[in-house]
């Protein structure tokens, strides 16, 4: 009964990477016991949580429940998708969720980002309550014990470095199996669309609605130019965040990852990875950040550091972004 336990001690700290993807494999199988979606959401949040960790690989439950209660809420309420495989029944984090949208009269038009602070730690905190009974010691089973320590009281985990390398190295492939299998699984238990639509909506259950949050901060330091080219950007809707690290690699918002460029530059970099030249602006950059009380403070900047943004360029390298942009020259007037 892993599921149920309170504490859980790594059973062990060194594997190869192939008895890692065993374990991968058996969790994506028909083997592991998957009646709800619950062990899909949680590998999608882990990955998405990756460098949210501190230096001792510790993960806190307050950043990986909120990734886990974004992707349900989206899931269940905007999507409307039954999330457990018994007709006439729903799964417990799913009758939470609807239980507060029906409380508070929220029409499924609204995405998680879009409900108010206080009600999505409420929603978090219900989330994260319920799941730490039922979800992190399943995980923690169907890996023999090696994916992490966790403690429930204590609400941190910790990764197995072995682990945390081999989802670093390997974050692209294991999104998509997340992804697919929890399409494939929602396709059996939903009548809406095929695995390709379902797929379509599952990759973008993360997704923020808006970054202004993020160009509010990063305004007042930018100086009015483009990261990327210099152009002096002289309207605020030819202001655009973007990720320097492609979202869709590190599907995170983090201020040290994030950027103002003018919308040439969005437009042609879109997926792209920008040519390390800016990779040491931006960690120029951050150390300016980190020396301001203001922002040192903030939780995305707590966990930062250089060595990080490195290693997440090397690795989205690693994961296929070997398309590396540059911007067009900034031409006389520009």
């Amino acid at each position: 009964m892993s599921h149920k336990l309170q504490v859980g001690e790594m059973e062990a700290s060194y594997l190869t990477d192939k008895e890692i993807w065993g374990h991968f494999n058996y969790i994506f199988s028909s083997k592991s016991r998957n009646s709800t979606t619950y062990k899909f959401v949680l590998i999608k949040s882990l990955i998405e949580n990756l460098y949210n960790a501190n230096e001792k690989l510790e993960l806190h439950y307050d950043s990986l429940f909120n990734s886990f209660s974004k992707i349900y809420w989206n899931l269940v309420i905007h999507h409307d998708l039954n999330q457990i495989n018994m007709v006439g029944k729903k799964a417990e984090v799913q009758s939470i969720l609807l239980n507060v949208q029906s409380k508070h009269k929220i029409p499924n038009t609204f995405v998680f980002d879009k409900l108010s602070n206080e009600l999505q730690i409420f929603i978090v905190n219900k989330v994260k309550k319920k799941c730490k009974v039922n979800v992190m010691g399943a995980i923690y089973g169907d890996t023999s014990g090696t994916i992490f320590d966790f403690d429930n009281e204590q609400e941190v985990l910790r990764f197995n470095p072995a682990f945390f390398s081999f989802m670093q190295r390997y974050q692209r492939v294991l999104k998509y199996m997340s992804n697919y299998q929890l399409a494939i699984f929602l396709e059996k238990f939903n009548e809406q669309g095929d695995t390709s639509r379902l797929l379509l909506k599952v990759e973008n259950v993360s997704k923020r609605s808006s970054l202004d949050p993020f160009y509010q901060v990063l305004a007042s330091f930018y100086g009015g130019k483009c990261f990327y080219c210099g152009k002096t950007i002289k309207k605020k809707e030819q202001a655009h965040v973007d990720h320097f690290i492609p979202w869709s690699f590190v599907q995170a918002d983090q201020l040290w990852n994030l950027v103002i460029a003018c919308t040439a530059c969005n437009l042609s970099k879109n997926d792209k990875l920008a040519t390390d030249v800016f990779l040491e602006t931006l960690i120029d950059r951050n150390g300016n950040f980190l020396t301001m009380p203001e922002l040192k403070i903030r939780e995305d900047m707590m966990v930062y550091t250089s060595k990080k943004l490195k290693d997440l360029y090397e690795y989205s390298i690693d994961n296929g972004y070997t398309d590396i942009w540059v911007p067009r020259k900034k031409l006389a007037g520009d």
